[in-house]
């Protein structure tokens, strides 16, 4: 779809989409957004321009359908998926994409660490995908030396960053916020720095007593991403891993930082999105996302979860999309989905379904709560088809078809259950819906409560 649409912008200085929108131009990917959210072409490029809105769409991903991340799009969710050292391969990850995309991710983050080629994986990753890929470059960076933390170099850093946007990779999670005077205020928490990227960074200050190289080498990553339209994506190294770190110093220090480090990149056209908490209680769920929109400006906000409780592994996924339905419905740009899978092992393709489905329906209940145009028009069109007991459509509407047919057709497999009027939980004889009320019966009733009010008690 792309392809000619950037052949134009290749070998300029800046070619982001924030570029063009500040300069007055509506793209092509713009315009494609416009279509895709039902939003006026205009609003989008001011948006674009004044950074509440990216459009990740690096030009050397051609056969993006672009998309936007923004306060005033749909909420958005992403699905992370990645090779780990002890398991995974370039198909599976492949397959696991194509899950993804399959159960309505908007962008898919590829974490991977090992298990192969990483180059190779993410390059496969980036073909085969129709929606945007971001990255978190200091994994590569790490395995670049081995896994000797102290061997790390600023060049190590600059030079995977580049690889990765030349690859395709439409945003890069940059741990560029965490900095030397921040550590020391983790010291009370419980589970300290639960970020991996960040751990990293936070090790090789601590060993060269020396400022945080992403955050001091800043301006020449946003050279980079100006080259090939590659998105920031602010990581939060100090984002909370338990409620009790909610909130906390550290973490409302490195929000500043981000703050400052957004508006830098704007000074130079790039586009930028926020990463958020983590885990919080649901009553300062709010304040977390009000606080980001203030220290970054309005920077589109990207939260993991919030998980709202810590004493659930193995559904982890629900707790964090109780605290994502809030967090949307305050403000959040973009969810991270969770997998059940969460703190104890690397998800499996039932994970991310389920992880997706459950992220999927907190988007989508943030977007009717933020009264978002047509949002519940879906909603409506299954209560009706459900009223009318029209199985096949609740299940064509439904946010995961197989599993809403799978599930009526453990007790009424038959075709003619299809067609019937009513399900296995209460039989053909007590479904409430059968009481049908006409519009003239109900005209009557009208009529005779007006002349003969009905008595109370």
């Amino acid at each position: 779809m792309r392809t000619e649409w950037v052949a134009k912008r290749r070998g300029q200085d800046n070619v982001s989409q924030m570029h063009y929108a500040r300069q007055g131009v509506i793209t092509e990917e713009m315009q494609y957004v416009s279509k895709r959210e039902n939003l006026p072409a205009e609003l989008i490029r001011a948006e674009v321009a004044r950074g509440r809105m990216i459009i990740p769409a690096n030009i050397n991903h051609t056969n993006l359908e672009p998309m936007a991340i923004g306060i005033a799009s749909k909420c958005k969710v992403n699905a992370n998926i990645g090779a780990s050292p002890n398991s995974s391969n370039l198909q599976e990850e492949v397959d696991k994409l194509n899950l993804a995309v399959k159960y309505g991710a908007d962008t898919v983050m590829d974490l991977s660490t090992g298990g192969g080629n990483l180059d190779e994986i993410r390059t496969a990753i980036i073909q085969a995908s129709p929606v945007p890929i971001g990255t978190v470059p200091v994994y590569q960076a790490l395995e670049s030396v081995h896994g000797t933390i102290e061997n790390l170099t600023a060049d190590d850093f600059l030079h995977i960053i580049e690889k990765h946007a030349q690859q395709g990779v439409d945003y890069q999670t940059i741990h560029a916020g965490i900095l030397i005077e921040h550590l020391p205020l983790v010291r009370n928490r419980i589970t300290g720095i639960v970020s991996r990227g960040g751990g990293i960074l936070a090790r090789w200050m601590l060993h060269h007593h020396k400022q945080n190289p992403l955050y001091t080498h800043f301006n020449d990553i946003i050279e980079i991403f100006k080259k090939y339209d590659v998105s920031f994506s602010l990581g939060d190294s100090l984002r909370p891993g338990c409620t009790h770190d909610a909130s906390d110093e550290a973490q409302l220090a490195e929000l500043k930082t981000l703050g400052n480090l957004t508006r830098k990149a704007w000074e130079h056209d790039v586009q930028v999105m926020v990463e958020g908490p983590g885990h919080v209680p649901m009553d300062q769920i709010e304040f977390n996302v009000r606080k980001q929109m203030e220290e970054c400006s309005e920077a589109p906000f990207y939260v993991l979860g919030p998980l709202v409780t810590d004493i659930a592994p193995g559904y982890d996924h629900i707790t964090s999309a109780i605290g994502a339905a809030m967090a949307g419905w305050y403000g959040t740009a973009m969810l991270c989905y969770v997998t059940p899978k969460e703190h104890l092992g690397l998800p499996d393709a039932e994970d991310v379904r389920n992880g997706l489905i459950a992220y999927k329906i907190a988007a989508h209940a943030a977007d009717i709560a933020r009264h978002r145009p047509g949002a519940r028009d879906r909603d409506d069109e299954l209560s009706k088809a459900r009223y009318n007991f029209d199985w096949n459509r609740q299940f064509e509407l439904s946010l995961d078809p197989e599993r809403a047919k799978e599930y009526h057709d453990e007790t009424l497999p038959a075709d003619i259950y299809k067609t019937a009027e009513f399900c296995s939980m209460c039989g053909p004889k007590f479904c409430p819906m059968q009481t049908k009320v006409d519009a003239d019966a109900l005209t009557e009733l009208e009529k005779f409560l007006a002349k003969e009010p009905v008595a109370q008690g």
